[in-house]
């Protein structure tokens, strides 16, 4: 009688609700009643509301758990946990959990479905494929259907990533690099740690293609410090994929050579920006450059490199495998293909949604997050990251779409979207927005260095009460002159949150005697 499947997220959201205490439970049950399981830790679909999310495995189907207690376990094997039984924390198939099925998982489709570390559950669900048919129809034939697929950036810039793989291929060198930008510091935003946790072998498969694409012999995946279980779980993940022989030396007789090596930042924001984290990469300060020249013809070690983050890279392989046009063929305008929208704050139901580009705000945060948490009315969304606007109650409808958002004076950037209700203080959040930036600016700059400084000064004033009209003015031209002259997106963007604010809830800037 074969065993029966249990599988119990190890992923950082899970695992801070108890996880690992579930996972012990039940095998400390299943020991004590000679119930037969395989136990297997598989990465989060996403569904954070629901952790830790219970699955077992009855005649092909997941029955889905959610939220289970260590105090749960005993009575959920009583109910016949084995075999799906009733249990009031039964969710039933998760194939028919609305939350999930409605999605367009195109680059998360593995998350939760697999065990992240096994070779052969990954060669089971395509792992590879994509790899191989590029071995088999040439690096041209990848940059096309990148290039077809419309694929932009997904870091937050945006930029057409087939333009991006063309340069770094048609430059000249015999030395190139990938570089994957893991240093996923944005309030609000989790979707490349829920990848690398959930389909670490994506990821290396997908900046394989892109080295075959380009030219690269050479991968690095910059990680920020604070994923201590990504960094885990991406390492073990490496060593398996080489000791499989999906990297190294003449990849499965392909005469193509790629490797990928991990490297484990030290807590600097700012060395999310591109240029930054390559200077961190080198050994360096994590100081912005100045551009020209662009990272695609002088990037690591002054070498031609491709710079992209974790979901635009995963991306690639279903690209690969599935063709770009059918990519293409979701999203709206120029925003084509999919995004990881982030659902946090005061979110009754907060997780991950994969949805094709022109999915509305209203939508994401009722139909998915379920509303406020607290009950209570939305007053303003940020979407983007601490650098994103605040989008107002009455802009819900807005589609997600990049150029959409640009014309709102916002940004989609990574994703992220964060909730506030009608409780929140608006001024409070303008002035964390220039106190952020204060805090985390390299410094090479004078008006990210200095003009944030400033800006929480004129900022404090007007709450305060003094003299409002002219420091009104004065936050204005300050915020023009941090988004004109700015090294990069850190002092650049830093104003958008803060006009924002002045433009939808300046009321909120009344100082307490006038309140």
């Amino acid at each position: 009688m074969a065993r029966t499947k249990i599988y119990v997220p190890r992923e950082t959201a899970a695992v801070s609700v108890g996880a690992d205490e579930v996972a012990l439970a039940i095998a400390r049950v299943a020991k004590k009643t000679s119930t037969d399981i395989e136990l297997i830790r598989n990465g989060s679909w996403g569904a954070s509301w629901l952790e830790p999310l219970v699955e077992v495995e009855v005649d092909g189907t997941r029955i889905a758990y959610g939220n289970v207690t260590v105090d749960d376990v005993a009575s959920m094997f009583e109910s016949g946990l084995i075999t799906g039984g009733e249990h009031e924390r039964r969710l039933g198939p998760i194939n028919e959990i609305p939350y999930l099925i409605n999605q367009d998982r195109w680059t998360f489709w593995r998350c939760g479905l697999v065990n992240p570390l096994s070779i052969k559950d990954f060669e089971l669900h395509q792992g590879f494929k994509a790899l191989e048919k590029a071995f088999a129809e040439g690096a041209e034939a990848v940059l096309q259907a990148v290039a077809d697929s419309g694929l932009r950036g997904r870091g937050g810039a945006g930029f057409p990533t087939g333009i991006k793989w063309r340069t770094v291929a048609d430059a000249p060198g015999e030395q190139k690099y990938i570089a994957c930008n893991a240093d996923e510091g944005d309030s609000g935003t989790f979707s490349d740690r829920i990848l690398m946790e959930g389909d670490p072998l994506g990821l290396i498969e997908s900046m394989a293609i892109a080295g075959f694409a380009v030219g690269a012999s050479k991968g690095y995946i910059y990680l920020r410090s604070e994923y201590p279980l990504t960094h885990s779980i991406l390492s073990r993940a490496i060593e398996t994929a080489r000791d499989a022989g999906w990297l190294g030396d003449n990849i499965k007789d392909s005469g193509f050579d790629f490797d990928i090596e991990l490297h484990l930042g030290a807590g600097s924001y700012v060395c999310g920006e591109e240029t930054a984290m390559l200077e961190s990469l080198e050994g360096k300060k994590g100081l912005v450059r100045y551009k020209p020249p662009l990272p695609a013809r002088e990037g690591l070690f002054g070498k031609p490199t491709v710079v992209n983050n974790v979901v635009t890279l995963a991306s690639v392989a279903n690209i690969v495998n599935l063709g770009g046009e059918r990519y293409a063929g979701m999203g709206v305008n120029r925003s084509k293909g999919t995004l990881a929208f982030q659902l946090a704050g005061n979110i009754k139901r907060g997780g991950l949604v994969e949805k094709a580009f022109g999915v509305t705000l209203r939508e994401l945060i009722d139909d998915w997050g379920g509303g406020t948490a607290s009950g209570r009315p939305v007053k303003a969304v940020q979407v983007g990251g601490p650098l994103g606007a605040y989008v107002p109650a009455d802009q819900l409808d807005a589609p997600m779409d990049y150029e959409a958002f640009i014309e709102m004076g916002a940004m989609v950037g990574h994703g992220g979207i964060v909730v506030f209700d009608d409780t929140a203080d608006m001024a409070q959040l303008a002035r964390f927005a220039m106190e952020f930036c204060a805090i985390e600016s390299c410094g090479k700059c004078t008006p990210c260095r200095i003009g944030s400084t400033r800006g929480v000064e004129v900022i404090d004033k007007m709450i305060g009460g003094d003299h409002k009209d002219e420091n009104y003015d004065l936050l204005v031209d300050l915020c023009d002159t941090m988004e004109d002259a700015s090294l990069c997106a850190m002092g650049g963007m830093t104003p958008y949150p803060v006009r924002s604010v002045l433009k939808y809830f300046a009321e909120d800037f009344a100082s307490s005697e006038e309140k």
